[in-house]
């Protein structure tokens, strides 16, 4: 049994309608039935083609979903298994200290003899951590994350009071131990060039005095 294309079948014909840029093309059978058709439009000898809208997303779209995504695996590795609905404060903190043994920072102990020293001259075996700023900066990335996936403003576990004062101690404490300062420098205020004085303009001379010098002439 042949099939019946449009290339071969000697009833494949364009059929154009009047009134229409289209061009129908109708494909029949044998018996003049047809069994499909087909509408092309005709482009001109000038075509504009507009491109399509950059969907790309942003370097720090990209960075809040892997984050995401990381939390969410964490949440189903947990013991016993945790929904997001049920995810507090507490929760958030462990997932944090979870993060310190994937950390490259070093933050010394107390007891270490480099303690307080930005440069240490030697190696010590204080143990490496997330740095304070990174914390910082993947919880307000998991905060508008837990927000754009329906969770609610007040009762997002990101901004809990437990998780702030949990960063403010990790910024202090390794403030002193790296002998950093995390504090924001203020920016002066530009002062003002003063512009240079000039001297004031000498005083027109007066009607009587042009009057006396004329009749001593």
């Amino acid at each position: 049994m042949d099939l019946i294309s449009p290339q071969n079948n000697p009833n494949n014909y364009p059929c154009p309608i009047v009134g229409s840029n289209t061009i129908a093309t109708l494909v029949t059978n044998n018996n003049n039935n047809i069994i499909s058709s087909s509408t092309v439009t005709p482009t001109s000898g000038t075509t504009t083609t507009t491109p399509p809208a950059s969907t790309t997303p942003s370097r720090y779209e990209n960075q809040k979903r892997r984050d995401w995504n990381t939390f969410c695996q964490y949440l189903r590795n947990h013991r016993p298994p945790l929904s997001l609905s049920m995810c507090s404060g507490a929760h958030v903190l462990e997932f944090l200290r979870y993060l310190d043994q994937f950390g490259k920072t070093k933050v010394h102990n107390q007891t270490c003899p480099f303690f307080g020293l930005p440069n240490p001259p030697a190696p010590c075996p204080c143990p490496l951590r997330q740095a304070w700023g990174s914390l910082d900066a993947l919880i307000g990335r998991l905060r508008a994350a837990y927000e754009e996936h329906g969770g609610r403003p007040e009762g997002n576990p990101f901004g809990a009071r437990a998780v702030r004062i949990y960063l403010r101690e990790v910024r202090d404490f390794q403030a002193k131990a790296r002998g950093v300062s995390y504090e924001k420098k203020r920016k002066r205020p530009k002062q003002k060039v003063a512009s240079s004085a000039q001297p004031p303009a000498p005083p027109s001379a007066t009607l009587a005095d042009a009057t006396a010098a004329k009749s001593t002439i």
